[in-house]
């Protein structure tokens, strides 16, 4: 390896610099510009490459035009992508390493660009990081063709806030690429290495007096902290990281939406409205703004000229301006204003700054957040490390404050926030800047740097793993499996604590992590509380050569490996076999509260036998009383069946799971076995091996109905789909929708005035009962493709405008098919606007007094999101808000139109059609 290369993978902007280690510790850091796309046919070097690509359109570009030295990517990357998916909207790729942390998505699935129209081909957030970091590769090797990437260490930089989860995918989408070896690290270090490789010959004197640092790094997606304590020693300087943020989506972009949103209010001022393509357009084009006004040698103003639908053919565009005191106003106003010690995040509605489609932080106040972390490690005796004694409220005050990230070369901002975090502390100095070379380029550098430090040749800063781990053990308690500063590369085995794994059958590993300051060592049982973050879970079915038994002896072995990530393995105590356990990184739509394994009631062996009785393996005699009401004899010894909480309701599942080929004895029978069955499993997710239990279900699908000439029956059947729909794996859903739509489509449909040129196909075989029920089914597959969603909804609308609204499923139907915010399934799967909204206008003109659940459809329907690809126009929201006052709709439904917010439990139980297990929450 002759180089080592430090990629800085930024949400904006990435760079690449090097360094060679054989030329020892005084080895300069060279910067590489990035041979790119400047403009059609015109390929350069720049000092950055934009993280944007974008999808051509067909024959939009000339022959060759795309050419770069290595070949015509698919995509276009870097500078040219950027520029023209600001003229061209919908067909932009942009904040990918965002899309990377938003765990309401698939991020391996093809999403972006977001909210796209349907001709546009998408990519996964992964496969967009890839393709820029290939790039970066292909470039390197162009310049270098002696000592390509591939063959070269390479240190890749993440935001310090970024889960395992994230990084992770980060690493996917490295090996993608084509690097070969690579070691993360986080960016806020890389800022702080990049100074410290500054002043390799005088580190001491540099720092001064400075004991306790604060890096801000402000990027174009987060915002990270980190403190960082300078000691000494008599062999030198001696630093070590104390401790990170959480996460904190929150930055750059934000600013650019806030930009771009005074803009808009200038055109609409002037009479001209933008749509959805148009905002995502001038989005791109305030960042450019940003960037220019706030940067070195900012002009007085930037100009925007906006390309809207049609213009091109009359050559017209909207116009406007942003000046250099405007821009600085809006990001410091917004971003960081004066605080107090007091002054923490606030809840509050996202409003412009939320337009983007990712989870963005509610408080977009960088200072508030800033006082946050400060104020979360004081209470942890961080204040110890100030020269004066501490009250117990007292935050630490920093010595020095490093910043990263481009905001920060606009002198105002970083002015304003070094005086805004001084005055916390109004009897002391103000805090000294540390000064920076490059904002853009300090990541790269510090990376690169850092690689020769970990070859001996360099001051590493200590500290270890910024975050603890911990693996639940059930009764709301975990096991410390990597305590906090653990080094890279370390392994830890826990002989000492043996569980027994269930070998055949799926096992779920919950992981918790947790930044907070705690001295809990490896083995060490703690409680869980709010600090603590829950991990994607590990789902597993682990089978073994060695041992024929359905358990095995096992105890936990981790590593946290040279690329920064966690590897977790269930070890044998027995024999030599090692099971290893990897992290579910496909979408969860909102964060999972803390799980606790709870114990069963003290009469729930009588509630097994209730049920054994009736479909056990060996027919007892029971009565069709006894059989008819097994819910009533459940209740007798469990009390009302509302109370019963999401553990009990899984054990009673798996008693009767056991017993399903019992349901066919009677229709009684069936009948039960479907209603505890859906009962038991709803929603089905929320709970550990949820996904398990509902694909063991589906199992039973094929067979439908046996009795399937009592309608009852099938009523029971689809109301049991219906309640765990949620917990079925899409290819479930699909086959379930398959089977379904044919059937919807013949009996949604009016009767034609006239007989059709082509009328519907017959359908062979059983004839399903319960079209209600099976309206209600098919809604609640939030996994079906938009498409999909849109043609039942289409059939729907036509059964509604022939019957004159009424009574049915149809409104909930409409508003579960339409809703803006999924209640488990991904963002990316909500209908388009122009039908969600046409659905909302026909439910208004029936009057929402007149058709049943009206009211709380056009709210799920016209539910703000903050997501302007997902939200209504805001007249047809004003106009729905007045429908639901003149309703006396409830207060939640109206507070759904009018702000961002989550659903209250009992709109969530609205938005299922069913009650939620006593103590489950889904948001």
């Amino acid at each position: 390896m002759k180089f080592i290369v430090g990629i800085d993978l930024g949400t904006t902007h990435s760079a690449l610099a090097s360094v060679e280690p054989r030329l020892g510790a005084a080895a300069p850091v060279v910067d590489f510009p990035v041979t790119q796309l400047v403009g059609a046919g015109e390929v350069a070097a720049r000092p950055l490459l934009p993280s944007t690509l974008y999808v051509p359109l067909g024959a939009e570009f000339p022959p060759g035009a795309l050419r770069l030295p290595w070949g015509e990517p698919p995509l276009v990357v870097g500078e040219l992508a950027r520029w023209q998916g600001a003229q061209v909207p919908g067909r932009l790729i942009a904040s990918a390493k965002s899309w990377l942390c938003h765990p309401g998505v698939d991020r391996s699935a093809p999403i972006l660009p977001w909210a796209a129209s349907p001709e546009v081909t998408k990519i996964s957030p992964v496969d967009a990081s890839a393709q820029i970091l290939e790039h970066l590769r292909h470039a390197w090797d162009a310049g270098h063709p002696e000592a390509l990437l591939a063959e070269q260490e390479v240190v890749l930089t993440v935001p310090a806030s970024f889960d395992e989860a994230a990084r992770a995918l980060t690493v996917n989408a490295a090996r993608k690429a084509g690097l070969g070896t690579f070691t993360l690290l986080e960016e806020p270090q890389a800022a702080f290495y990049d100074y410290t490789a500054r002043h390799r010959q005088d580190l001491a004197k540099a720092l001064g007096q400075v004991r306790l640092l604060l890096v801000v790094d402000v990027g174009g997606g987060t915002t990270d902290f980190t403190l960082v304590h300078a000691g000494v020693s008599p062999e030198g300087p001696v630093v070590k990281r104390l401790a990170v943020g959480e996460h904190l989506m929150l930055g750059g972009d934000n600013m650019d939406a806030a930009l771009a949103h005074r803009l808009e209010q200038r055109f609409a001022e002037a009479g001209k409205k933008l749509g959805t393509t148009a905002w995502t357009q001038l989005v791109q084009l305030a960042r450019t703004a940003k960037e220019a006004l706030l940067g070195a040698n900012a002009p007085e103003r930037h100009g925007v000229s906006l390309v809207t639908p049609g213009s091109r053919l009359f050559g017209s565009s909207l116009s406007g301006e942003l000046t250099r005191e405007e821009a600085e106003a809006l990001v410091l106003e917004g971003f960081f204003p004066a605080v107090t010690a007091e002054d923490l995040p606030r809840k509050q509605a996202r409003m412009a700054l939320q337009e983007l489609g990712l989870p963005y932080a509610h408080d977009p106040a960088i200072t508030r957040h800033a006082v946050a972390f400060l104020r979360h490690h004081a209470l942890r005796g961080f204040g110890a490390l100030h020269t004066a004694p501490p009250t117990p409220d007292a935050l630490p005050r920093p010595d020095a404050i490093l910043l990263n990230g481009g905001v920060f070369n606009a002198p105002r901002i970083s002015e304003t926030l070094v005086t805004v975090l001084s005055a916390l502390w109004p009897d002391a100095p103000r805090i000294p800047l540390l000064r920076h070379d490059s904002l853009e380029r300090a990541v790269a550098r510090g990376a690169a740097y850092y690689g020769l430090v970990r070859k001996g040749m360099g001051l590493r800063i200590g500290g270890g793993a910024a975050r603890a781990f911990y693996v639940g053990v059930g009764g709301g308690q975990a096991l410390c499996l990597i305590p906090r500063g653990f080094e890279e590369g370390e392994s830890i085995t826990l002989e000492q604590s043996s569980f027994s794994l269930l070998l055949g059958k799926p096992v779920q590993v919950q992981l918790y992590s947790t930044t907070a300051d705690r001295v809990d060592g490896a083995g060490d049982v703690i409680t869980l509380t709010d600090e603590f973050q829950p991990l994607p879970p590990i789902h597993t079915l682990l089978t073994s050569a060695a041992s024929k038994t359905p358990e095995v002896s096992v105890h936990l072995a981790a590593t946290l490996t040279e690329i920064g990530t966690l590897e977790l393995y269930c070890v044998s105590n027995v024999s030599d076999e090692r099971w290893r356990l990897e992290f579910e990184l496909r979408g969860i739509s909102r964060a999972r509260e803390i799980t606790v394994t709870e114990s069963m009631p003290a009469r729930f062996a009588e509630a097994r036998e209730s049920l054994e009785r009736v479909y056990g393996h060996k027919p007892m005699p029971v009565e069709a009383k006894d059989v008819k009401n097994v819910f009533r004899a459940l209740e007798r010894v469990l009390g009302p069946r509302e109370s019963w909480r999401v553990p009990v309701l899984r054990e009673l599942w798996s008693t009767l799971f056991a017993g399903a080929a019992k349901r066919r004895r009677t229709p009684d029978h069936e009948r039960a076995f479907f209603q505890v069955a859906g009962y038991s499993l709803r929603p089905g997710f929320g709970y550990p091996l949820d996904a398990w239990r509902a694909e063991q279900m589906f199992g039973l699908f094929k067979d439908l109905v046996s009795f399937h000439a009592e309608k009852p029956n099938w009523i029971e059947f689809w109301v049991m789909w219906r309640r765990m729909a949620g917990g079925l794996a899409e290819e479930s859903q699909r086959a379930l929708y398959a089977y379904l739509r044919p059937h919807l489509e013949r009996r949604l449909l009016p009767e034609p005035a006239k007989p059709l040129p082509k009328p519907l196909p017959k359908i062979r075989g059983i004839q399903p009962e319960g079209l209600d029920e099976m309206v209600r089914t098919a809604a609640s597959l939030e996994h079906l493709a938009a498409a999909e969603k849109v043609e039942l909804g289409g059939w729907i609308v036509d059964r509604m405008r022939a019957s004159g609204g009424g009574g049915g499923p149809w409104a909930w139907s409409l508003g579960r098919l339409g809703a803006r915010v999924p209640l488990y399934g991904s963002g990316h799967r909500v209908v388009p606007i122009e039908t969600a909204s046409a659905w909302v206008e026909l439910l208004l003109s029936f009057g929402l007094d007149r058709v049943d659940g009206a009211s709380f459809a056009v709210a799920q329907l016209a539910r703000q999101t903050g997501d302007r690809s997902r939200d209504l126009d805001e007249g047809l929201r004003a106009t729905t808000l007045a429908a639901l006052q003149a309703a006396k709709a409830p207060e939640s439904f109206q507070r759904m139109v009018a702000e961002v917010m989550e659903l209250e439990a009992a709109d969530e139980a609205r938005a299922l059609g069913d009650t939620l297990p006593a103590g489950l929450r889904l948001g």
